[in-house]
């Protein structure tokens, strides 16, 4: 739900347009920022809540190319630590999200999602993102995810973070291609 700041929920359509105002603000707020403005800007994180999660709704519908349904959105409100929105100058623009999980006697952290809008990116908000799941991850053995394999970038970042590739899925993505994903994982 989203509110006004003097109380009362903004309408269903409203709320959608204010969404797609985000990423326009955004992009906009990259383009008019000199290199100097870009190195030295406010970062902070925040919590995903009931009134913000349309942020990260949105976020994740810009970059990546799958679809999170309304479970997906509700466990992360409910993760914590675990699940953090970045802003670059009081902008939301991008987020972390991860899940504990037992497997075979282990507690591990499974990292669904990590991203940054493509304009804020190679400014450490993905690292500073890691570095907080990282920190909150003391009671798990290790993190992995999926990688989809043609992502070069994705693959380099978590590289160069400690993570290894241990394998490859067949056929994890179901509706782009290409469907397989690497499984990276990191021991903490």
């Amino acid at each position: 739900m989203f509110f006004f700041p003097g109380g009362g929920e903004i309408p269903k359509p409203k709320r959608e347009s204010l969404l797609q105002e985000l990423v326009q603000i955004a992009r906009l707020s990259f383009k008019v920022m000199s290199p100097s403005i870009m190195s030295s800007g406010r970062i902070a994180l925040g919590d995903v809540t009931p009134n913000n999660v349309g942020q990260l709704r949105k976020l994740n519908q810009v970059i990546f190319p799958v679809n999170y349904g309304d479970k997906f959105y509700q466990d992360v409100i409910e993760a914590g630590e675990l699940a953090k929105l970045v802003y670059f100058n009081d902008v939301c623009v991008g987020a972390v999200c991860c899940r504990k999980e037992t497997h075979e006697n282990e507690t591990r952290l499974y990292m669904m999602t990590l991203g940054v809008l493509k304009p804020y990116r190679q400014l450490g908000l993905g690292g500073r993102l890691l570095q907080h799941i990282l920190e909150h991850a003391n009671e798990f053995s290790s993190i992995y995810l999926h990688v989809q394999i043609t992502n070069e970038s994705a693959l380099s970042f978590y590289k160069k973070n400690g993570f290894e590739v241990v394998g490859t899925e067949k056929d994890y993505y179901k509706h782009i291609d290409p469907r397989d994903a690497y499984v990276l994982r990191k021991t903490l």
